[in-house]
C-alpha cells in the first residue's frame, strides 16, 4: 500500500468516526485491454501502454479479451468498476465492440483505440490504427518484385469479423491484381494465427505443389506458413508478412521469409495513452477521432535494425 493510499484511509477513518460523508477518490488508473499476449503484436501494445501510463503517474491495469466480444465486454465492467480513467482498447471486433466502448462513454470513462477500428464514430475519443492501406499496398509491390512478377500464390487472411483483415487484403489486390501473371490458387482465413497457418498451409501446399509466393495479412500467420513450408522441403516458396515481429525479423535474417510491413504498435499505444493523460487532465481531445500511422516496408535491407515493432538507429 502506497503512503499516500494509506494517507487517503485513515482520513476516510476519521471521517466516519467524525460522521462526516466523504466522496469516494479512486486511483487514477487506467485500463489496458487488447488481445491475448501470445501474439507478441499485442504483447508490445500492452506493453507499451503500461509504461507510458506509469511514467505518466497512473496505475495501469491490464487485461486480455482473447478477442472474445464477451470477454471484452466482461473487462469494460471491470475497468467501470474500478473507476478507471480512461480505457486503452484493441478491439474485439468491428461491430461487436461498438456497444462495450459505448458502455464506457455513458459511464463517464473515455475509450483510446488502437489497432483496430469500430464501425462507429463519435463513442470512443480517439482510434489510432496503422495505415494498413498503405502498409499492404508496400507489401504487395515487394511481394510482385520478389515474384518477378508472375506465378501462382496463395494469400493468408486474417480474422474475417476484424476490419484490419479486409483492408489488408483489399490493399494487396489492389496491386497484385494488375498483374495477370501473378495468379491466386488460394485464400483461406487463418484467423491471425501461427498454429491455424500451418494446418491451411500444410492443406494447400498438397493441392497447390506448384505455389511460388505467400502474402499473409499478418506476421504470425506467416510464421507458421513459412513452418509448414520448411517441413515440406519447399525453401523456394517467397513468404511476406505484415506487423513487424522480432519473430520474422530472425527469419529475413535467416533467409526464411523475404519480408514484412511495419506497424508501429509500441508508439501507437503510447500514443493513446498520452493523448488519455492529456483527456484526463485538460479534457483535450484530439483534432481527428481516427488516426492513422504509415507503415514502413521490412526486408533484408533495414531487418538488422528492427527491434520490438519499431526501427532503431
Amino acid at each position: 500500500m502506497t503512503f499516500t493510499r494509506r494517507l487517503t484511509l485513515a482520513a476516510f477513518a476519521g471521517a466516519l468516526a467524525l460522521g462526516t460523508a466523504m466522496p469516494a477518490f479512486p486511483a487514477d488508473l487506467i485500463a489496458i485491454i487488447t488481445p491475448a499476449h501470445d501474439n507478441p503484436f499485442f504483447k508490445a501494445e500492452a506493453v507499451g501502454a503500461e509504461a507510458k501510463a506509469k511514467e505518466l503517474g497512473y496505475e495501469a491495469l491490464v487485461m486480455t479479451h482473447d478477442d472474445d466480444a464477451n470477454k471484452q465486454s466482461e473487462m469494460i465492467d471491470t475497468a467501470i468498476g474500478r473507476g478507471a480513467k480512461a480505457i486503452i482498447l484493441d478491439n474485439a471486433g468491428a461491430d461487436a465492440s461498438v456497444a462495450a466502448v459505448k458502455k464506457a462513454k455513458d459511464a463517464g470513462i473515455p475509450s483510446f483505440l488502437i489497432d483496430r477500428e469500430i464501425n462507429a464514430t463519435g463513442v470512443a475519443v480517439a482510434q489510432i490504427v496503422s495505415n494498413n492501406y498503405q502498409g499492404a499496398q508496400l507489401g504487395a509491390q515487394e511481394f510482385v518484385k520478389l515474384m518477378g512478377e508472375k506465378g501462382n500464390y496463395v494469400e493468408l487472411v486474417g480474422k474475417e469479423s476484424d476490419t484490419n483483415a479486409g483492408i489488408r487484403s483489399q490493399g494487396y489486390h489492389d496491386v497484385i491484381d494488375d498483374y495477370p501473371d501473378l495468379k491466386s490458387v488460394a485464400k483461406q482465413s487463418a484467423n491471425w494465427s501461427q498454429t491455424e497457418a500451418y494446418s491451411k498451409m500444410e492443406t494447400i501446399l498438397q493441392a497447390n505443389p506448384d505455389i511460388k509466393g505467400v502474402i499473409s495479412g499478418n506476421d504470425t500467420m506467416a510464421m507458421g506458413a513459412i513452418a509448414a513450408l520448411q517441413a515440406a522441403g519447399r525453401k523456394d516458396v517467397i513468404v511476406v508478412g505484415f506487423d513487424g515481429s522480432n519473430d520474422v525479423r530472425d527469419s529475413i535474417k535467416s533467409g526464411g521469409i523475404k519480408a514484412t510491413v511495419l506497424q508501429p504498435a509500441y508508439a501507437q499505444a503510447q500514443l493513446a495513452v498520452e493523448q488519455a493523460d492529456a483527456y484526463i487532465k485538460n479534457k483535450t481531445v484530439p483534432k481527428e477521432e481516427k488516426q492513422l500511422m504509415d507503415c514502413i516496408l521490412v526486408n533484408a535491407d533495414n531487418a538488422g535494425s528492427l527491434e520490438t515493432f519499431a526501427l532503431t538507429n
